[in-house]
């Protein structure tokens, strides 16, 4: 028996640009100068310690944002609850599409996403910082 897709990531994705800002890698590099705007990277580590990552970026797993956001979770974490924009970004921006509406739809405001990701980041000059390799613990 084969399952039928109902909805695909395509059609998310394209609800999700529809719903919340989507920020060239050029405005994101002017937003992120800015004291009230805090960038989310949502990449693997394993990601950021090969590509390295944006200077001064949070990082947060797409698999713990919605704990991270919730201020009733246990796992909540300060950082969503600060008064601040919040523009997400991954590796080429379907990631970040799907976190920022997440982010919407549980009343985080006001969120952005980075159309193309790291890479655009990177196309466009973006400042970036190489990131050490967490050790293996014994």
């Amino acid at each position: 028996m084969t399952q039928t897709i109902i909805r695909g990531i395509k059609a998310m994705i394209d609800e999700a640009n529809a719903l919340v800002e989507v920020m060239s890698a050029a405005e994101a590099i002017e937003a992120a100068k800015k004291s009230d705007v805090i960038l989310i990277d949502i990449r693997d580590p394993r990601e950021i310690e090969r590509d390295g990552r944006i200077p001064g970026a949070f990082s947060c797993t797409r698999g713990m944002l919605e704990f991270w956001i919730d201020p009733e979770s246990p796992y909540a974490k300060p950082v969503f609850q600060e008064n601040k924009k919040f523009i997400f970004h991954c590796a080429g921006g379907m990631r970040s599409a799907l976190a920022a509406k997440t982010a919407h739809d549980m009343g985080l405001s006001p969120v952005a996403h980075m159309a193309g990701g790291f890479a655009a980041w990177l196309d466009a000059g973006g400042a970036v910082e190489k990131v050490e390799p967490r050790k293996a613990k014994d």
